[in-house]
């Protein structure tokens, strides 16, 4: 039985500027990282692994350094990797990717039962959270979202029980499987390869699958498949210098209460 890591490689946006003219990101000398998110699915992925006997296989589409990314998860411990990679993916949206990897999942279950397909809340580059449940939506499967921990998996019943982090609450909610389980980041602590996985990753070969490999065409896909626009993309305004209120205590709070209600107006 199979377990599916959807990861992504998304550049660091720590780095990332955009361009003023064109209002894009500029991607030039930017380090490429697997989305945190992502990090913390794989990791579930594994501990799943390690309690109830379950393979690993690690799925991503990218251009092909994206086997970078792959090799670290299988340094960490999946068992295969599976790389998306085409010219004609280029330029997909949430739509357009869900699609594609909804297509290589299916044919990963045409060898092996999946029990659950596993992705971080989001991708920090796009923040959409959108592509979990596309893949969900188009497979069939039982969808769980913003999931911080998953209680138990009955292979024989066929069902889950996880709970869901919700906004100022938690919610236990039981699934039937197989499942797709978006995950937030207080599921876990993802792990660190060893020496041994990192040498032994050299040698797992990394599954390329093409446009063609998914009985798709060019439409379906990339540009072409995707109906979102981006009008476009700015950064936040830069926020104003704070200011520091010197004197004694009893002055520099009335000086902070007057500005408080004048300036900021917050009281």
């Amino acid at each position: 039985m199979l377990v599916i890591a959807c990861i992504k490689q998304v550049p660091d946006t720590t780095q990332v500027k955009v361009d003023p003219v064109t209002g894009t990101l500029i991607r030039e000398g930017v380090p490429f990282i697997m989305n945190p998110f992502d990090t913390h699915a794989l990791e579930e992925s594994l501990r799943l692994k390690d309690k109830y006997g379950l393979r690993v296989a690690v799925i991503s589409m990218g251009p092909p350094n994206t086997e970078i990314t792959l090799k670290k998860a299988l340094a960490v411990g999946a068992d295969e990797a599976v790389l998306l990679s085409d010219r004609v993916f280029g330029g997909a949206d949430t739509l357009a990717t869900s699609q594609v990897l909804a297509e290589a999942i299916k044919k990963l279950t045409q060898k092996e039962e999946v029990v659950m397909v596993i992705c971080g809340k989001q991708t920090i580059d796009g923040d959409t959270a959108q592509v979990g449940p596309g893949i969900a939506t188009r497979l069939g499967y039982s969808q769980l979202t913003l999931v911080d921990r998953i209680e138990h998996i009955d292979l024989q019943s066929k069902k889950l029980v996880a709970r869901r982090k919700l906004e100022g609450r938690e919610e236990m909610v039981e699934a039937s499987l197989p499942a797709m389980v978006s995950v937030v980041r207080e599921i876990n602590t993802p792990r660190y390869p060893t020496l041994r996985g990192i040498m032994g990753a050299k040698k797992k070969p990394i599954r390329r699958i093409g446009v063609q490999d998914l009985g798709l065409t060019a439409e379906d896909v990339g540009s072409q498949g995707a109906r979102m626009q981006l009008r476009k993309m700015m950064l936040p305004p830069e926020r104003p210098a704070g200011r520091i209120i010197a004197g004694e205590p009893e002055e520099a709070v009335k000086d902070l209460v007057r500005l408080l209600r004048e300036e900021a107006k917050v009281i």
